[in-house]
C-alpha cells in the first residue's frame, strides 16, 4: 500500500504531461486527480495515456478537460475505504478490472492507494522474451565486420546487455536469443545467462527466417512472448505493454512510435483541376513500427516452419483471420541503431543519461 506522503496526486489544472511524468515514476503507474480538499475527482492510468496518444490528444491538455472529453472514463472514480479488508479490496478490483484503488478516510479524503499484488492475476504472469540478434548490420560496417550489431559496445558494454538488463528488471527470467551472424560472439558472452540474472537459451537459425520465423524454433510455444529487435535502445515500460495487451484482449500487440514527416514544398489540394487550398510545407505524423511485439501462444499456429516469415506477414495473417491486433504507442526513449549516426547518438545518450537510455 502506498502511504499518504507518497501518493501520486495532481490537480485538475495540471496537464496530461504532468500525469505522464508522475505515472512514469510512481509505483502504481497511476495519477490520482484530487481537488483542494483531497477528494478524488478522477484518475489517469498508463493505459489512459496510451489511448490518448492513439487519439492524437495533446499532452498539453489539462486533466480537467481530458477527464471531461473521455468517453471511457467512469462517472465516479472507483474508490474504497481505508478500513476495507485486503480480500474486499481485491474482490472490488477484480470486479472493476483495475489494478490501482484509491483509499479514503471517513471524510472522503484520499489517504492511501492499494496496488493489486495478486500473483494469479494475468498482469503478474510474466511472458518469456525473444531477442532477434541474427542480422548482419550491413549499414554499420566496418564496425560489424567482426562483431554482430547487438554486441557493439554502447556505454562500455554490449548493446544487448542493456536489453537483457531491462527485461530482467521487470521480472522476465526466460530469455531466448535468435542468432545467425557470428553467433559465437553472443553465446560466448552471455552463455546460460546466469551471470546476468536470467535464463538464456539460443535459437540458432540455419538460414535467415525473418522477424517472425524464428518463433517456431522456441522450445515452449504455450507461453506469451515479447519479441524485440536486438539493436533497439529503449526505456519502454514492458509491464505497461503487458497490461495494455491484456486490457485489449489482443492476440498480438505491436509497439508503435510517432514519426513526423515534413514536406519541404507547398502542397496543393485540389478537386479535379480546381485548386482548393495551398498548404506551405506541412507536417504529417504517423505511427511507425518500433520493433517490439507481444504475442499470445495462439499466434504460433499462423507461423510456417522452415521458411522466412516476417512480423508484417504474421500481422496480416492475424488481421485476415479476424484476430485482434492492437498498437501500443510509446512515449519513452527509443532509438533504432541502424546507422553510424544512430550509433553515435546512442553513445551520447548513454553518457548523458538522456531520457533514461541506460
Amino acid at each position: 500500500m502506498v502511504t499518504n506522503s507518497e501518493l501520486p496526486c495532481l490537480f485538475p489544472s495540471d496537464s496530461l504531461q504532468d500525469a505522464v511524468t508522475l505515472i512514469d515514476r510512481s509505483e502504481g503507474r497511476i495519477a490520482i486527480i484530487v481537488d483542494q480538499e483531497r477528494h478524488v475527482v478522477g484518475t489517469v492510468t498508463d493505459g489512459d495515456v496510451r489511448r490518448a496518444m492513439l487519439a492524437g490528444i495533446s499532452f498539453e491538455m489539462t486533466l480537467e478537460k481530458f477527464q471531461y472529453q473521455r468517453v471511457d472514463a467512469p462517472q465516479t472514480p472507483v474508490v474504497a475505504s481505508i478500513s476495507s479488508s485486503r480480500q474486499e479490496l481485491v474482490e472490488l478490483m477484480h470486479r472493476h478490472q483495475i489494478q490501482q484503488l484509491p483509499l479514503l478516510n471517513n471524510s472522503n479524503e484520499l489517504v492511501g492507494l492499494h496496488i493489486l499484488d495478486d500473483p494469479e492475476h494475468p498482469s503478474n504472469v510474466r511472458p518469456q522474451a525473444l531477442i532477434m540478434a541474427g542480422g548482419f548490420g550491413k549499414r554499420l560496417r566496418p564496425l560489424t565486420d567482426e562483431t554482430p550489431k547487438p554486441m557493439l559496445p554502447v556505454g562500455g558494454r554490449p548493446l544487448m546487455e542493456h536489453v537483457v538488463d531491462q527485461l530482467r528488471s521487470v521480472g522476465i527470467q526466460q530469455i531466448n536469443i535468435s542468432t545467425y551472424y557470428k553467433p559465437e560472439k553472443i553465446v560466448d558472452h552471455f552463455r546460460d545467462g546466469q551471470d546476468f540474472g536470467v535464463e538464456i537459451q539460443y535459437v540458432q537459425e540455419k538460414e535467415p527466417l525473418g522477424t517472425a520465423g524464428a518463433l517456431q524454433l522456441l522450445m515452449r510455444q504455450d507461453h506469451p512472448v515479447i519479441v524485440l529487435n536486438g539493436d533497439i535502445l529503449t526505456s519502454i515500460d514492458y509491464q505497461s505493454l503487458t497490461d495494455f495487451h491484456r486490457e485489449n484482449n489482443a492476440s498480438l500487440t505491436v509497439a508503435v512510435r510517432a514519426y513526423e514527416v515534413k514536406v519541404p514544398y507547398g502542397v496543393v489540394e485540389s478537386n479535379g483541376s480546381r485548386v482548393q487550398r495551398l498548404v506551405e510545407k506541412p507536417s504529417m505524423e504517423f505511427f511507425v513500427n518500433a520493433g517490439i511485439y507481444f504475442l499470445e501462444p495462439e499466434c504460433f499456429q499462423y507461423i510456417p516452419n522452415g521458411r522466412r516469415f516476417d512480423m508484417t506477414d504474421l500481422i496480416e495473417q492475424l488481421i485476415n483471420q479476424g484476430r485482434p491486433v492492437v498498437g501500443f504507442p510509446i512515449h519513452e526513449y527509443w532509438l533504432d541503431i541502424g546507422s553510424p549516426a544512430d550509433y553515435e547518438q546512442a553513445q551520447q545518450d548513454i553518457i548523458s543519461g538522456n531520457k533514461h537510455a541506460a
